[in-house]
């Protein structure tokens, strides 16, 4: 078996499971190599103590997971037929049926959970949620390699956007030359909708863009990422156009030197609420804690949020290979909003920026 398959059977003895359905696209993905978006179909990767690994997928993707490097059993199903169906004779043809089996209880509905329960009736379920973020939470040097590639064009999506900026320009027109260009250079999906918001607009963390024209002494916040080979960047960065006012320049700064205090703290040991922590208490010192209005960051990987969540309560540990944004912002009705964000790699020398974009105040002519 691959290292990670047999990392999740080893993972199965030690929670004294039989077995393990695995559903979600990312976890497909992270255990067969093979992405997909099946729409309403099903996919799994069916992790077993008693026989090899079995992937369930459209027939329509049988070639697709193949060459991608899936090399174990298989039911590759037509439109026409039950995969639930073919799982069982499968289980029969093993006489495998599993007494305990872990299942994505974050990611199944009730009606697929029921379509299972009826395959497995005399099976015990437990949530595979934990074991499966612990599994991916720390990344392998492939990927990290993959990550800083998706961090570099996350870069080049900032520069572009900045490049874009003039008066007049709406920000649904920057974040269509943003995607143009990144296309050009091979991207083939965005991690996320690209987000260009301008003026009183960047007070809204989760603001959605439109037609509205940058004008002059505007903030344009960016927040974009890539799927790089199956994994995501996540960056932020914030600039002026033409001018700034002193009350805008100062929320700038205290947010600037809250992401570094909260990178200056990321280091092996260290609880990860901490890290939120750095950021928060500078923020309250300078007098706006009523206007950060999230957690610090969260984990980053096959997905763009993953393990582990980034808040103030979490004493997790940081450990190497785990990557993880950084991403403080003061957000402020009227005013605008600030929000500067980042990648970090957790190394043996310590945390690792990934993404590189100049973070000194911009203000773009």
């Amino acid at each position: 078996m691959t290292e990670r398959l047999t990392t999740l059977h080893n993972e199965l003895k030690a929670n004294n499971l039989d077995s393990i359905l695995v559903t979600s696209s990312a976890n497909v993905y992270y255990l067969s190599n093979h992405y997909t978006d099946p729409h309403e179909r099903v996919i799994a990767v069916y992790v077993s103590r008693f026989h090899d690994p079995l992937l369930i997928i459209p027939a329509l993707e049988k070639e697709d997971a193949k060459s991608a490097g899936w090399e174990y059993d298989m039911i590759a199903y037509s439109d026409s037929e039950n995969p639930w169906g073919l799982f069982q004779q499968f289980l029969k043809q093993n006489d495998s049926f599993p007494v305990s089996t872990a299942v994505e209880q974050n990611h199944l509905t009730m009606e697929r959970f029921h379509q299972i329960k009826s395959v497995l009736p005399d099976t015990t379920f437990s949530n595979a949620q934990e074991i499966l973020a612990n599994l991916r939470v720390i990344k392998s040097k492939q990927e990290r390699d993959l990550l800083k590639t998706a961090a570099e064009l996350a870069d080049f999506g900032i520069e572009t956007g900045i490049r874009s900026i003039n008066e007049g320009v709406s920000e649904l027109e920057i974040i269509a030359q943003i995607e143009y260009e990144l296309k050009k250079q091979g991207v083939q999906q965005m991690s996320f909708s690209t987000m260009a918001l301008s003026g009183a607009k960047t007070a809204s963390p989760h603001g959605t863009p439109s037609m509205k024209k940058i004008e002059k002494g505007d903030l344009v916040l960016f927040d974009l990422g890539v799927v790089f080979e199956g994994y995501c960047s996540d960056i932020t960065r914030t600039v002026a156009y033409q001018s700034i006012s002193p009350e805008q320049k100062t929320i700038y700064h205290t947010v600037l030197e809250a992401e570094t205090k909260a990178i200056s703290a990321s280091k092996q040991g260290t609880a990860v609420g901490e890290i939120d922590s750095a950021a928060r208490k500078h923020i309250e010192q300078a007098g706006y804690g009523d206007f950060f209005l999230h957690r610090v960051g969260h984990g980053l990987g096959i997905e763009t949020h993953e393990y582990p969540s980034m808040h103030g309560q979490n004493r997790l540990p940081l450990q190497t290979g785990m990557c993880y944004t950084i991403e403080p912002g003061i957000y402020v009705p009227g005013q605008g909003g600030v929000r500067i964000e980042d990648m970090i790699f957790i190394t043996d020398e310590g945390a690792e920026t990934l993404t590189k974009s100049p973070k000194e105040l911009q203000i773009v002519d």
